[in-house]
């Protein structure tokens, strides 16, 4: 029998029982397991007990009393969930979303979403339709490798074990080896990052997944933590939802012009209030990544502007006039 398995079958075996179950009847069960000599089975069950308890497992040790032994509980108050209560349409659009995760290729902790999908399919009143969703991981070159370094980071991070990655730069078009402890991994209009502490720059950094080159956790003492995450860290605090929000210098504050059939979109184009007269819609933008905040504006098209301050303004137009002569380039 390996080692989950064991796990597993005495997590069946407290469930089952209506009284404690002592060291005895937990030897008993389990005659193979805990063979040998008293303080060696007591040992490898002490470790089975840690490993259940690192799982949510509340196993606990109860004194005896007059009507029942010494032995082990497991409260079942605390072990299982409680009743969600989702309608079968909020289960049905779980399902779609949890699908279409899956389908897309690339996202961490595979095996545990679709386990959770099977629990999901199981409690809906009836066949849950195949969803016609689709989750789009673009914008990056090599994608190829992404699946497995997403994994890879994952259970870094839920082991709590530094990783060794060896990271591009589309800048200094080199590659630079890093010490990183992995916080947390977040998904931005289709790009993966990671955020963590960089031993390397000994600052906390972001990095796109699809550069990372390596990717190789510490292999040593693997249920020892390598690192705490701080209490008040938060991804979004360093994954910016917007191109703009970079944080690269401090915020600056930019004015955008719709017009056309733009402006009734304005609300969905960006997450702000917008001003709206004579069919035109403006808006203040915080921008600390000005060059995000200008490539996003020049994507729109040509009903869209910005018009202050006049560092914005020409930035735009500087950037605008690099589109122009590369296409001039190409046609000639």
């Amino acid at each position: 029998m390996d080692r989950t398995e064991r796990l597993l079958d005495l997590v069946a075996l407290f469930l089952d029982a209506t009284h404690p179950v002592t060291w005895d009847e937990v030897r008993d069960a389990f005659p193979d397991e805990y063979a040998g000599s008293f303080d060696a089975a007591q040992r490898k069950f002490e470790r089975d007990k840690v490993e259940l308890h690192e799982l949510g497992i509340p196993l606990t040790h109860v004194l005896e009393t007059d009507e029942t032994p010494a032995g082990y509980v497991l409260d079942r108050n605390a072990y299982y969930l409680p009743e969600v209560g989702l309608t079968p349409e909020e289960l049905a659009v779980l399902y779609a979303a949890g699908s279409a995760v899956l389908a897309s290729g690339a996202f961490p902790g595979r095996q545990d979403l679709a386990h959770a999908l099977r629990k999901v399919g199981f409690f809906a009143d009836g066949p849950l339709p195949a969803p016609r969703v689709r989750l789009e991981l673009g914008g990056v070159a090599d994608a190829r490798e992404l699946p497995g370094r997403l994994e890879v980071l994952w259970g870094a991070i839920n082991a709590k074990k530094f990783v060794v990655i060896d990271y591009f730069s589309p800048h200094t078009r080199q590659t630079t080896t890093r010490k990183v402890d992995p916080w947390g991994l977040a998904l931005r209009r289709g790009v993966w990052s990671l955020v963590g502490y960089c031993h390397l720059r000994k600052a906390v950094r972001t990095f796109h997944v699809h550069r990372i080159r390596r990717a190789e956790p510490n292999a040593q003492k693997p249920r020892v933590a390598d690192f705490e995450v701080p209490k008040d860290f938060r991804l979004d605090a360093y994954v910016a939802s917007w191109p703009w929000q970079h944080q690269f210098h401090q915020p600056l504050e930019v004015s955008v012009r719709l017009r056309g059939e733009l402006a009734p979109l304005a609300e969905q184009l960006f997450p702000f209030k917008a001003k709206r007269a004579d069919e035109t819609a403006e808006l203040t933008v915080p921008a600390t990544d000005l060059d995000g905040l200008v490539t996003y504006v020049l994507s729109l098209g040509a009903d869209a502007r910005i018009t202050a301050p006049p560092q914005a303004v020409d930035r735009a137009r500087a950037l605008a006039q690099r589109v122009l002569d590369a296409h001039q380039e190409s046609a000639s």
